[in-house]
């Protein structure tokens, strides 16, 4: 058998050498093509089949970023850099070239391979309960810039039949270039482990940053970018090292501290405040949450003004009660007895200085809870029951003229008219 097979391809290489060379060529593609069918429907499938048996999750991460199957595509450039020299009379310099184009193909899918197993170990470790805390997004992409750097230096190397070496000593002329085109991931890169380190920003944080429009929470940070999740639901993208050089607010703070502040002011109407009459004293005994406020002031006030160098009974040299002091006191009482006010936290009423709008109550406590739809609720109801408690204190809200007490202005000469008639 094996003479009668010399003896043919003699023949066919006297008769016509190139047939001879068409045909090694023709079943040098029919071995990477059969080494495509066994990495495609041996090699790959049987790995499918052993990663779904197995109760793990890392394996099947690993076959949804493909880093077997590309992998496994590497065994056709295989073939062919093998069986390029067993092609009859083809010459030195398609041999070269045709183990060249192999090389090249077979580092391109190594560092594709390794850049999807790169993927796939981030993927693995995001899956970690406290990974938000630590991203590695930043460090993998960065590697895999490095790695395609490099597989693009193999690349040309093998082409061009090089060192790689020879390659690489020629990059420190582009030093300068390089630089400049890889000037953004160089300074995200360095914010990326600056952020990492300082544990200034993570996924799921509430940042807001006011220079790029940017109220929400953070969503993913990645090498070159931060992508943030406004409440409109629009996505902002801020660069990553924009997050070093410019400043920003992260809520993350108040989430953790389980409290939200109030911080907002009534305005009232400075000539709607003055002394309570003694009958208005026993009024606001009946308050639970002024009595023991009536009964300790009260007796403050007496020893005060029996002190007096000249005591009288002129009410205008005494210490009196006013109704916006007891206001203030009923305010403080009740977020103290507020069941969804934070009591560990600080809580204050006090008075600001007086304006051209009146004068200002502020109100500062935090909610027991930092949940957005729940504070605003606490908050609207708080001011709802002020305003509301206002009237019996005898105090008026203040604000501008609206459109009804320009119209009872206008009506008021007619009124005094018709009365005088």
């Amino acid at each position: 058998m094996q003479e009668w097979w010399t003896q043919l391809t003699e023949l066919l290489a006297q008769a016509s050498p190139w047939l001879l060379t068409g045909l090694g060529l023709f079943g040098l593609l029919l071995a990477a093509w059969v080494a495509d069918l066994i990495a495609k429907g041996v090699i790959t499938r049987a790995i499918h089949v052993l990663a779904k048996a197995s109760k793990s999750t890392w394996d099947d991460i690993i076959i949804e970023h493909q880093v077997v199957a590309r992998l496994a595509q590497a065994l056709v450039p295989i073939v062919i850099y093998l069986g390029a020299p067993l092609v009859p009379h083809l010459s030195d310099t398609a041999t070269n070239a045709i183990r060249n184009v192999a090389t090249a193909l077979i580092a391109l899918l190594v560092v594709l391979s390794v850049s999807a197993a790169l993927n796939a170990l981030n993927a693995i470790y995001e899956r970690r309960p406290k990974a938000h805390l630590h991203p590695i997004k930043g460090y993998v992409q960065v590697t895999q810039i490095v790695l395609f750097c490099v597989g693009a230096i193999l690349v040309i190397a093998a082409i061009l039949d090089k060192s790689p070496l020879i390659l690489l000593s020629g990059l420190g002329a582009l030093t300068a270039v390089l630089l400049l085109v890889f000037r953004d991931t160089i300074l995200s890169f360095v914010a990326s482990i600056q952020l990492a380190s300082l544990d200034m920003v993570r996924v799921g944080d509430w940042i807001e940053m006011p220079q790029y429009n940017a109220d929400g929470d953070v969503i993913d940070v990645e090498l070159h970018t931060v992508r943030v999740q406004n409440w409109d639901k629009t996505i902002t993208t801020i660069p990553t090292h924009k997050l070093i050089s410019d400043s920003f607010r992260n809520w993350r703070g108040m989430s953790r501290s389980g409290g939200r502040r109030i911080k907002r002011s009534l305005l009232l109407d400075m000539t709607s405040v003055r002394f309570l009459s003694e009958a208005e004293i026993e009024h606001f005994r009946r308050f639970a949450l002024l009595s023991d406020y009536i009964e300790e002031k009260q007796q403050e006030l007496t020893e005060y003004n029996s002190r007096l160098a000249r005591p009288t009974a002129d009410d205008v040299n005494l210490r009196r009660l006013t109704n916006l002091g007891t206001f203030r006191a009923y305010v403080y009482n009740y977020l103290k007895n507020h069941s969804k006010i934070h009591q560990n936290m600080t809580l204050l009423v006090r008075q600001l200085q007086p304006g051209a709008q009146g004068i200002a109550i502020e109100i500062y406590c935090f909610t027991s809870t930092t949940q957005w739809h729940e504070y605003e609720g606490i908050q609207a109801d708080l001011f709802d029951h002020l305003l509301a408690i206002l009237q019996e204190f005898d105090l008026r809200p203040y604000q501008q003229p609206a459109g009804q007490d320009v119209r009872a202005l206008q009506s008021l000469p007619t009124e005094l008219a018709t009365r005088s008639e």
